[in-house]
């Protein structure tokens, strides 16, 4: 879970949620929903006069960063291991798990006797769906009911928020339509195929019509499935989105994980022999010697080790060239048969009868028709 609060009322202004370790794509996208104002968001939001983050390298990685100042917010990095300099976000981590978290099934730290633990069965598990709908329905119930502690007058984090004067800095939503998106900054072409990215071809029906229109494409980090298509011009018009061609089906993509895992399992049993193999273990000594290997081996067995594994090496590294080509047909004209045609035949070179000293004297005398072969 990403989420922003906002310190002064305690209103959750922003969240959003991954099913795995967050990255930039997730913080990008809880700090959408704390801009943004209209539905599904609001009405909490409007631009922060400075937002503060911890020293993770997500939050301060350069697609944040070029977030954030694109509106002129000031980002203020907290130094390292102070988490009492973010108390605020910090509570509010500690009370979802205290809250919430623990009275879902599946909870990993609920307390359980000694030697006594049983997982819990995963039909009884939440979908992920449903996680998320339990979470946004948590969100808005602290943001509309609950009084958490440094709310002045005792008010709802809701009520604080309306009944702050501060005046709010919104921004259009044509802004945000896009916020938060990447540009490699390459300008390229719509052809036949749709537009190429990644090496990869996306579509999209209104692309009738506009072949050879040079775009430029932005993309939501870590999401290659969809691609916003722009003119290439001054204006950067927004020409449509575009979406991945001849994408893999949900069998086809069970496949592959199968085929990624077993892959995985494969060489982690392979580095565990490896690690257990160079691994060397020594006898026990009880007087003033060197130790000596547990294990010994005979100058073939290494050998035999050694040549398997540059065998293995060469067949891992090696290129088509290497590889040496069939022979050509034999109606092709190859500069070997060129020069099998130009070689002189055996008729045509002198014998070793041909001349001699001693008919030095006949080969002088003979004319413009005499032979001397």
């Amino acid at each position: 879970m990403t989420w922003f609060i906002d310190v002064a009322s305690k209103v959750i202004v922003g969240v959003a949620v991954t099913p795995h370790q967050p990255a930039r794509d997730a913080i990008l996208a809880a700090l959408r929903t704390g801009i943004s104002r209209t539905a599904p968001y609001g009405p909490f939001g409007g631009l922060p006069g400075r937002v503060r983050v911890d020293r993770g390298k997500d939050f301060l990685s350069n697609a944040v960063e070029r977030a954030l100042g694109g509106f002129a917010v000031p980002v203020h990095d907290l130094p390292a291991y102070k988490p009492y300099r973010k108390g605020t976000v910090e509570a509010l981590n500690g009370a979802v798990e205290q809250m919430l978290l623990v009275s879902l099934p599946g909870y990993t730290r609920r307390a359980r006797p000694a030697q006594a633990y049983r997982p819990t069965p995963v039909e009884d598990l939440l979908s992920y769906p449903d996680f998320v709908k339990v979470l946004l329905d948590w969100v808005a119930w602290w943001n509309s009911e609950h009084h958490p502690a440094g709310v002045p007058d005792g008010m709802t984090p809701r009520e604080a928020w309306e009944a702050d004067p501060t005046p709010l800095e919104e921004i259009p939503e044509e802004q945000l339509a896009f916020f938060a998106m990447e540009d490699d900054g390459r300008i390229r072409k719509i052809t036949t195929n749709g537009v190429a990215w990644r090496r990869r071809a996306y579509i999209a029906p209104w692309m009738a019509g506009h072949v050879d229109t040079r775009v430029r494409l932005r993309y939501l980090p870590h999401f290659d499935g969809r691609i916003e298509v722009f003119s290439a011009d001054g204006q950067a018009l927004h020409l449509g989105s575009a979406y991945l061609a001849e994408a893999a089906t949900p069998a086809q993509r069970r496949a592959l994980s199968q085929v990624r895992e077993s892959k995985a399992r494969a060489l982690k049993a392979d580095l565990k022999a490896a690690e257990k193999l160079s691994r060397t273990r020594y006898t026990a000594t009880t007087t003033p010697a060197a130790p000596l290997p547990r294990r010994s081996v005979t100058g073939q067995q290494a050998q035999e080790e050694i040549s398997r594994a540059r065998a293995v090496d060469l067949a891992a590294r090696a290129l088509p060239d290497l590889i040496p080509p069939a022979a050509p047909p034999a109606a092709w004209r190859t500069p070997a048969s060129l020069a099998a045609r130009t070689r002189p035949t055996p008729t045509d070179t002198p014998t070793a009868d041909a001349y001699s000293p001693g008919n030095a004297a006949d080969a002088d005398n003979t004319g413009e028709d005499g032979d001397t072969s």
